[in-house]
């Protein structure tokens, strides 16, 4: 119409009019639908996974179901003492001197005891590596906040994480778990079906705010703000992963029968999962000192919660694009796999034994002895 006016000569100002009404009407509802789709994604994004049939009902840890059992803890015929008794005797903690360089809940290791914490971390990622089958990583320590929210931590989780702020107003974080850099290199990837599944291993690392933890866990290393893990990561096809679970599992627990370390599988109950996993069982390692099972290691089959986020598919045979399933667990807790060895392998004279599959990393070592 504007431009049979224009030709005949008349103002067509009435159309211009209506034609910028309607272009600001159009941009108006564009502000308000980027604005609904915003809170429609933030809503989601604060939605947990959806627990497997097989995961009991329950609201805490008490409601947990314990799986099986392997090894007897030990009876001592002397008085137990502690990690951090032990540890600083052999000259190997120094709690003042972490507290002193960063503040509450981190730790100084030295000597012996440094070495059989490195020694440990390379006992499990030759273990997964060699005779697991899976692929050792090396990955950043820093991460986007795109990274964090495709496996789960961001946004609901964001003060149990620490962050970097930069200049430009962006941020990275500190990664809680390799799980995050590594369970990333599949993202937004169309797999190939006939490749899975993909198993990676990762020592790393971790860093945790413990926004929840104040007051439990403050002497020793059981709850630091760094600690060092293996990870275990699987990528999947959703026909095999629930086998995969057991098998990932199986892979931890492998590692706590080497070191002859007494443990409990134990399957979560809804109340006590994590926000992301479909299913989850905890590994947990006898304490002496504690006479306690803690916890050292979680497997968790998150099927395709993480994927979905990740936007990371594979084709089938068949030509189709469909979510892989994602899984992880620990393989271990390193540090906390140092606590169990100090404990359950401690002498009456202070001497700490070590586990024969340990040796060939410490030279031949077999104990730690406290100077003279």
């Amino acid at each position: 119409e504007i431009g049979r006016k224009k030709g005949r000569g008349e103002d067509p100002a009435d159309e211009r009019r209506s034609v910028a009404e309607v272009i600001d009407r159009l941009q108006s509802n564009e502000t308000r639908r980027s604005a609904l789709l915003h809170e429609i994604e933030t809503l989601v994004a604060g939605v947990p996974n959806l627990p497997h049939a097989s995961v009991p009902h329950g609201r805490n840890a008490e409601d947990n179901v314990e799986i099986k059992r392997w090894g007897t803890p030990r009876a001592f015929d002397f008085p137990v003492r502690d990690h951090v008794d032990l540890g600083e005797a052999l000259l190997g903690m120094d709690f003042e001197a972490g507290a002193r360089i960063s503040g509450a809940r981190f730790s100084v290791l030295a000597g012996d005891v440094a070495r059989l914490h490195r020694a440990l971390a390379q006992f499990m990622l030759d273990a997964h590596g060699r005779e697991h089958g899976y692929t050792e990583m090396y990955v950043p320590y820093l991460v986007n906040p795109h990274s964090v929210f495709g496996t789960g931590q961001l946004p609901k989780f964001e003060e149990d994480l620490f962050h970097v702020p930069l200049a430009d107003g962006s941020r990275y974080y500190l990664i809680p778990t390799a799980e995050v850099p590594v369970t990333n290199l599949v993202r937004d990837r169309l797999l190939d079906g006939d490749a899975l599944p993909l198993r990676y291993v990762c020592h790393s690392p971790c860093f945790r705010s413990e926004a929840g933890s104040y007051g439990r866990d403050t002497r020793g290393m059981i709850r630091q703000h760094q600690f060092d893990k293996v990870e275990l990561v699987w990528i999947e096809h959703p026909e095999r992963s629930w086998e995969a679970l057991e098998t990932l599992t199986s892979h931890a627990e492998a590692i706590l029968e080497r070191l002859d370390l007494p443990y409990r599988r134990v399957l979560l109950c809804r109340g006590d999962m994590g926000f992301a996993a479909a299913k989850t069982y905890d590994l947990e390692v006898w304490l002496p000192a504690q006479s306690a099972w803690r916890e050292i290691s979680s497997c968790s089959n998150f099927q395709d919660f993480q994927s979905r986020r990740l936007r990371t598919r594979y084709k089938s045979a068949a030509g189709k694009n469909a979510l892989v399933h994602t899984l992880n667990g620990s393989g271990l807790a390193v540090g906390r796999t140092l606590v169990a060895i100090l404990e359950n392998y401690q002498r009456a004279d202070g001497r700490i034994g070590v586990p024969e599959a340990l040796r060939p990393y410490l030279g031949g070592m077999t104990e730690l002895k406290p100077p003279r």
